[in-house]
């Protein structure tokens, strides 16, 4: 039943896509509890895909890349939203 921090940071990403079974959900809640550093990771997953989906929602990405001033948005995006 133990999880390694690899295969919890896998299920993390197929919970967040609403992939993960009930079973992989509950596992992967207990790694998160005792394991900080992954649960720092399935925060900073949740972030930048919230700000990439904000991005695209607000049709600012228009291409196959972001521009200087994007990429320096998301950035400040991040740092404000880890240091709350």
């Amino acid at each position: 039943m133990k999880l390694t921090c690899d295969e919890a940071t896998a299920l993390c990403d197929k919970n967040q896509y609403n992939e993960a079974t009930l079973w992989e959900k509950l596992k992967l809640n207990i790694h998160l509890f005792l394991c900080k550093k992954c649960g720092l990771y399935s925060k900073q997953n949740h972030i930048v895909t919230k700000c990439v989906k904000i991005h695209k929602d607000s049709k600012l990405i228009k291409k196959d890349s972001l521009s200087d001033v994007e990429k320096e948005h998301i950035k400040e995006e991040l740092e404000i939203k880890m240091n709350h």
